[in-house]
């Protein structure tokens, strides 16, 4: 393939030569300066070479040659002065348990020297210069490509694991004379050990992490990639298992946020960049390259360091007003779910503890048993929690609550309230906890959705917050989702989102009314509501965004494919555009919700749990997950159905099947399981019900204005936030709404007060019929509410008037610095 990518528009390439050697774990260890808005430190691979790993031709040298030689041409930095520090903690005074690195070792002070920037002006990438087999290149000897953005790299060094104390045990063949072959030797033993030596292998990899140096290894870096070679090691077997490589954050990079919280302090968080990870550390993005790590993490002792890690790290105070936080991850995973975040978080506790609460966190119920996973898990070794009787009826996980000072109040309030329930529910629908335990940071102001989950670790939106429980609680159950199905259970191609994503909205629709414990009835109608709303947003979404970027499939046949050394492009991954549209959950919603449908949901259900016991651990293509199914349905109920028809009708075309509209009904009177009849009794109002509440809003717009007399105001009943939504839908598709009807609207629901949803509808409801008196609302909307207001500069900016387009740019002056640069530049591009 010949292509060029624009980096700010089109495919996202993923360069790691990932078929020839893979990264199994790394150890970072960094510090984190807000002063000078840098991320800097050391991080140290540990490499396992594949069994592609072999000696090429040298026509690899030819195919490098492109527009410039620059990616083959390596430097070998000029020495520089390395000082060692006195904060190293000796480690005879550590045990086994005792895996945190408590300083710094050897530090680079030079700024230049051996300092390689990604070369940020190189926008023009061909696939023969950085796509080429990477066996060999140009000289004979092996090129290990990492993905790297937006970073500064000093210089890359052979570890020598050989030198740690005790480390003889970890070599086999005694006889081995070359020092390089027995490094490597004991590298290859150290990430093979079984799983019930966790403990000691974390140990040996935080001890091998501060061995010395045994010799400098040539590098150079394009826009998109590191390139590390040893002169003489011509083959991945060769090649250093054990590299270290020192670096540092640019303040611009693209894989984190220096913004301040919504207390005015400063903090950093990684936000899910479209670049994933990159420019965080040099990595291996592609999915296949599951990985183990650990991190320390210094910062001064007023912030908090939160990361994707199975310990709930605690800080070590290494001097006067500096911590460093320790934390560690056994579960292989892609790198791009690393997480971080620092800050000066509060932590939120309960005010009282329950005591069914820690019961329910040490549950052992024998009525869960069959949630336990039977025989030898599918996955590559790791202490599994599946195969934990404690763990597999574990309801509730161990949980911590995070959020900025002034917002420490709002999450007593909700966010508390609703995790136990949330992930008591969780259990109930899929069985055990993939994780462990689970830290909930309120994210600033500026955070692009509503969500993210990583792993042990979900961001939530601080618009989640007000307005009541039911968008906090349905945001929770969707990122609690993530745990099984986007984390431990992965898209192996990541076009592919659906997988992820929709698994998650359906899913999230079955938590969340386990968690409000309602009866089936009301269950079943909460969620035809909810499937009504998604089918106007996936309607209005199909015809308004591209049709390329409405295929879940897009690559098709070749989905799952890479280059020979493991490169491949993610197709659409840098386009602006896909980053707020959301067909991949909707349409991948649907597809479940019809599947879901044609089994029974007792069927269905059951057979997510047997899926989730197969496949957790592991990643998945669309074909591993629809053969499952269909082999799991009697004949009778498939109807025709197949995988290629699957794919023919929901996943490699745009648009939408015709028998989504069948799925997007709401609210038609039907029996329910236990034999009531939804109507207009229930908390879920049928459709002739909430068509007559319609219909009365519209008879009052129709109304001519007059002096009010008694008892000739409509009465109106409370609606939940899901029939706001959709009762404020049906009014946006009037002509006009009059001032007075707007009015009436605001003071009838208490709009101002309802939750993001419902107030981004009211905000919609302004901008269309230029009701003045609530601007003020649509301001405070787009300045609190980021995650959920790109819209609204659209819709304020195509109404053609000269005051709705003055909020728009007042509001954007007042919010780009601290915007999300995804966020930023498509604002900028409708305002100006």
């Amino acid at each position: 393939m010949d292509i060029k990518l624009d980096p700010s528009r089109d495919d996202l390439p993923l360069m790691a030569n990932t078929s020839h050697i893979l990264v199994k774990h790394y150890v970072l260890d960094l510090d984190v300066d807000f002063e000078s808005q840098i991320i800097d430190g050391t991080l140290v691979l540990f490499l396992e070479s594949g069994n592609r790993s072999r000696k090429k031709s040298g026509s690899t040298e030819e195919a490098c040659r492109s527009e410039s030689n620059e990616a083959c041409r390596f430097r070998k930095p000029e020495p520089c002065h390395v000082p060692v520090a006195d904060t190293r903690t000796s480690w005879s005074q550590m045990g086994y348990s005792d895996f945190a690195i408590c300083g710094k070792g050897e530090r680079d002070t030079s700024g230049k020297d051996g300092n390689h920037d990604n070369q940020e002006q190189t926008y023009g990438i061909s696939s023969s210069k950085h796509c080429c087999d990477t066996g060999n290149h140009g000289s004979e000897d092996f090129l290990l490509v990492l993905d790297c953005c937006d970073l500064s790299v000093l210089r890359v060094e052979e570890v020598d694991v050989a030198a740690v104390p005790g480390i003889e045990k970890f070599t086999r063949s005694p006889k081995l004379t070359v020092v390089s072959e027995l490094r490597n030797q004991i590298v290859r033993e150290l990430v093979t050990l079984p799983a019930d030596r966790w403990r000691e292998q974390l140990d040996y990899y935080a001890r091998c992490s501060l061995a010395p140096g045994c010799g400098e290894l040539l590098f150079d870096t394009d826009t998109w990639s590191l390139q590390i070679r040893k002169t003489g090691a011509q083959t991945a077997t060769a090649f250093p298992h054990a590299i270290r490589i020192r670096y540092r954050t640019k303040p611009q990079g693209r894989s984190v946020t220096w913004t301040s919280d919504q207390s005015g302090r400063p903090c950093v968080y990684t936000m899910g960049s479209p670049i994933n990870n990159r420019a965080l550390f040099p990595c291996q993005e592609p999915p296949v390259a599951m990985s183990t790590w650990q991190a320390t993490v210094r910062a001064a002792a007023s912030f908090v360091v939160l990361m994707s890690g199975e310990n709930s790290a605690k800080p070590t105070q290494l001097r006067e007003g500096c911590s460093s936080w320790h934390y560690y991850v056994t579960m292989p995973m892609p790198a791009s779910t690393f997480t971080i975040a620092v800050g000066p978080w509060t932590e939120v506790k309960p005010e009282t503890c329950s005591p069914s609460d820690l019961a329910a966190e040490r549950s052992l119920s024998p009525s869960e048993a069959d949630f336990r996973c039977a025989g030898v898990c599918g996955h590559m070794e790791y202490p599994c929690r599946f195969q934990d009787p404690s763990a597999t009826t574990q309801e509730i996980i161990p949980h911590r609550v995070f959020a900025p000072e002034s917002l420490a109040g709002a999450c007593q309030e909700t966010l508390l309230q609703l995790l136990s329930p949330c992930l008591s529910a969780a259990h109930a629908v899929l069985g055990t906890h993939p994780f462990s335990r689970l830290d909930v940071l309120i994210v600033p102001a500026n955070f692009p959705s509503l969500g993210m989950a990583s792993p042990h670790i979900v961001f939530l939106s601080q618009s989640t917050l007000a307005g009541g429980s039911h968008l906090c609680g349905t945001r929770l159950c969707h990122e609690i989702a993530h745990a099984w199905f986007g984390l431990a259970i992965g898209a192996r191609d990541w076009t592919e989102e659906w997988l992820s994503e929709g698994f998650a909205t359906h899913l999230e629709d079955v938590f969340w009314a386990k968690a409000q414990q309602l009866a089936p009835h009301e269950a079943q109608e909460q969620q035809e509501l909810r499937a009504s709303l998604r089918w106007r947003r996936l309607q209005d979404e199909s015809r308004n965004s591209p049709e390329q970027l409405q295929v879940l499939r897009p690559n098709k046949e070749k989905t799952g494919h890479v280059s020979d050394s493991g490169s491949s492009v993610i197709k659409h991954g840098l386009n602006p555009e896909k980053v707020f549209m959301q067909v991949h959950y909707l349409k991948g919603y649907f597809l479940l919700r019809f599947l879901a449908r044609r089994l029974g949901d007792d069927t269905y259900f059951s057979f997510l749990r047997k899926f989730v016991h197969t496949f957790h651990g592991q990643l998945i293509l669309s074909q591993d997950f629809l053969q499952m199914l269909l082999e799991n349905i009697p004949e009778e109920k498939r109807l025709g159905l197949s995988v290629e028809s699957i794919f023919r009708d929901w996943l490699e075309r745009p648009g939408l099947p015709q028998i989504v509209s069948s799925l997007g009904t709401f609210g038609r009177p039907h029996h329910s399981g236990d034999g009531r009849r939804s109507g207009p009794g229930s908390r879920f109002q049928c459709s002739v019900v909430f068509a007559f509440q319609v219909a009365k809003w519209k008879r009052v717009n129709r109304r001519p204005r007059k002096r009010k007399r008694r008892g000739t105001e409509e009465a109106f009943e409370k609606l939940l936030p899901d029939q706001l939504v959709l009762l404020l839908e049906h009014l946006l598709e009037q002509k006009t709404l009059n001032p007075r009807t707007l009015r009436s609207l605001e003071r009838t629901y208490r709009l101002s007060q309802q939750d993001a949803e419902v107030r981004h509808r009211w905000c919609e409801l302004v901008v269309k019929h230029k009701y003045t008196t609530a601007y003020k609302t649509v301001e405070r909307f787009l300045q609190e509410d980021q995650a959920m207001g790109i819209y609204l500069y659209g819709e304020l900016m195509v109404s053609e008037d000269a005051r709705q387009q003055q909020l728009a740019r007042q509001c954007f002056q007042l919010t780009k610095e601290q915007m999300d640069r995804c966020s930023a530049q498509v604002v900028a591009e409708m305002l100006f």
